[in-house]
């Protein structure tokens, strides 16, 4: 039996009542390492090796290289490392320009002429915001957003998130099976509503069964940039902020995981590197292709520079890799190792509508 997460009070607050520090500097480029193939148990002392080299380790999506990659994160900067969230458009999947053409068309049947410029500012904040707030700009008289966004999903599903269409961003499977591998827990965080989660999962080829939980924006008042989403996630895997890593392409998504106290990994899928410096990301690459388990367990680069108990510690979850297994890629899933929040359907929402 499923069981359903309870969204936590209220942290709207947290983003106007605290400071954080700057991002860190960048590293220099380093080629791309490890093979996309996932190694075997026998390969286990390889994989060491490639920790040692690095992988994929590009600081930012456009950063010059430092001369002197020794001084670009303090030892033990970085700390323990124990879930990975990941956002789901714009991160797992190329989806953000897919729903902005999805939201004009809504807006089409209304007579209403906008771009998919116009959404930009309100991506990452829900289906409800992502569309209120364009009808608030343009100046939509009798706006019902729960009748937009129900006509949306219905366009969205039928249009753009069929079943297996390759919407998923190439690497992001082999990234979670190398998290999962390493021992790490691994849960989709979205501002989208769970319908839409299943169907660009679906579309992407992500089995739901190979995350630990789905937390979606159904039973949340308070969406991306408020910490809710991120807080309910860590809450209920048991895993404290501050050994989660996120992972945003949206400003919304990068503020909630700061206000969440939660390091986070910028892709600058959506948005110039120049627009995400201005939330502070932890640093920036391209895509989630080029994030690597070094990225998430070291923090780039500098795994030589961190702490000797810290490098002993992540090292002992990669000593685990292994194949994956062929009933999670087959979509097996085990409903008690999977938490979500209740799953509505279409006629869910034509009922709120």
């Amino acid at each position: 039996m499923a069981r359903h997460l309870a969204p936590p009070a209220s942290f709207h607050g947290l983003l106007f009542s605290r400071n954080y520090p700057p991002s860190s500097p960048a590293p220099p480029p380093r080629p791309l390492i490890l093979p996309k193939t996932l190694v075997s148990p026998a390969a286990a002392t390889a994989a060491m090796g490639f920790l040692r080299r690095g992988r994929r380790d590009v600081a930012s999506a456009s950063a010059p290289a430092s001369s002197s990659p020794e001084t670009d994160i303090a030892p033990g900067a970085w700390g323990k490392v124990s879930a990975v969230l990941f956002d789901m458009d714009g991160v797992l999947c190329n989806s953000e320009e897919p729903s902005r053409r999805a939201g004009v068309d809504v807006f089409a049947e209304m007579g209403v002429d906008v771009t998919v410029d116009d959404f930009v500012p309100f991506m990452g904040t829900g289906e409800a915001n992502f569309l209120g707030g364009v009808a608030r700009v343009k100046g939509v008289k009798n706006f019902n957003p729960e009748s937009a966004k129900k006509r949306f999903f219905e366009i969205y599903l039928d249009k753009y998130a069929k079943p297996n269409s390759g919407i998923g961003f190439p690497g992001a499977l082999e990234l979670i099976m190398e998290c999962k591998n390493a021992g790490l827990k691994v849960v989709v965080a979205s501002s989208a509503d769970r319908v839409k989660v299943d169907a660009n999962l679906a579309a992407a080829g992500l089995p739901v069964s190979l995350f630990n939980a789905i937390v979606s924006a159904d039973a949340f008042e308070n969406l991306k940039p408020a910490p809710d989403i991120f807080l309910s996630a860590s809450k209920n895997l048991g895993v404290d902020t501050n050994e989660c890593i996120v992972i945003e392409d949206a400003l919304a998504g990068v503020q909630a995981a700061k206000a969440a106290e939660m390091r986070c990994i910028a892709v600058t899928t959506t948005l110039e590197e120049a627009t995400l410096q201005q939330a502070s990301p932890s640093f920036i690459r391209k895509n989630i292709g080029d994030i690597s388990i070094r990225d998430i367990l070291y923090g780039g680069s500098n795994a030589y520079n961190i702490g000797a108990d810290e490098q002993t510690e992540n090292a002992e979850n990669i000593s685990s890799l292994g194949k994956p297994s062929p009933d999670i890629l087959n979509g097996a899933t085990n409903a008690e190792s999977v938490l979500v929040t209740h799953t509505p359907s279409l006629k869910d929402h034509s009922r709120e509508g």
